[in-house]
């Protein structure tokens, strides 16, 4: 009689549980934020922190407690908009103490981290995700009505920690005409609703250009049809179209984003005190 030899069980094919996204991170004592804002777009250069500023503005002048969160750890712009150039303190060694511009928006940024603002932000992607939770986390907010997030670009580690650590109450989708623009776009929307975050609207910045002369509108980058079809497939309004005004960007470059009245946003500021 031969010997039996026993076939080993086969393994199982099927996928392992996705593991569980990290609890929501709390805020220090002290800090309360009625609503959460990201404003975000997928790819870089179409104007993300533009249009956060220029919200943050437009809500504070409404007279609401505003704050900004400049998650964009690598391309921060959001210091130069205001004209902030001190270094963030801490109190008695344990809270960060944000920025406080003019109006009264307070602010948190990893250039108000550095000695030179210039100098480019190396670090890894853990360090990254690890400021974010700091400046969420750590940080003497105070009580604000609004805190707007200004998301930094792509869907990889450092929007990941956002979403999943900050309790998020909407994102404002930013995109150009370009059909470019508008896929890369629909990849942060896709990422939004995949961590179950509801999108508020789209915004189409640099939509055209009004000749000074004439008053004739130069479409930049088509006529806005893609940015509204992609806003409708999506089943959500577009609540801007923000033309490209010279005097308007210098002046948020020179960091006098607080002297700025962009009316094409009057729908995403409704929109977003609207929520309170």
């Amino acid at each position: 009689m031969s010997d039996i030899t026993e076939i080993p069980h086969k393994p199982s094919h099927t996928p392992p549980h996705p593991p569980r996204a990290p609890e929501k991170a709390k805020l220090a004592d002290g800090s309360e934020i009625r609503k959460v804002i990201g404003v975000g777009s997928g790819k870089g250069g179409v104007g993300k922190s533009f249009v956060t500023a220029n919200l943050a503005v437009a809500l504070a002048k409404k007279g609401l407690k505003v704050g900004i969160l400049d998650a964009d750890i690598t391309g921060p712009s959001i210091p130069q908009a205001f004209g902030l150039k001190g270094m963030l303190t801490s109190i008695d060694g344990t809270l960060i103490e944000p920025e406080t511009t003019k109006l009264g928006i307070k602010i948190v940024s990893v250039n108000l981290l550095m000695a030179d603002p210039n100098q480019p932000v190396v670090w890894r992607g853990p360090v990254l995700s690890g400021i974010i939770g700091q400046f969420w986390s750590e940080v003497n907010w105070g009580t604000l009505d609004v805190l707007l997030i200004d998301m930094p670009p792509g869907t990889s580690d450092v929007p990941l920690t956002v979403f999943q650590t900050i309790p998020l109450d909407g994102f404002i989708l930013v995109a150009t005409g370009q059909d470019l623009a508008a896929m890369i776009v629909s990849k942060a929307r896709i990422m939004a609703s995949m961590m179950n975050v509801k999108i508020l609207g789209m915004v189409e910045n640099m939509s055209y250009v009004k000749c000074p002369d004439c008053g004739r509108i130069i479409s930049l980058f088509g006529d806005g049809t893609q940015v509204a079809r992609s806003a409708s497939e999506i089943g959500v309004p577009v609540l801007a179209s923000i033309p490209l005004d010279p005097e308007v960007t210098a002046k948020v470059d020179s960091g006098k984003a607080e002297e700025c009245e962009v009316e094409a946003l009057k729908d995403a500021v409704d929109t977003v005190a609207g929520l309170l």
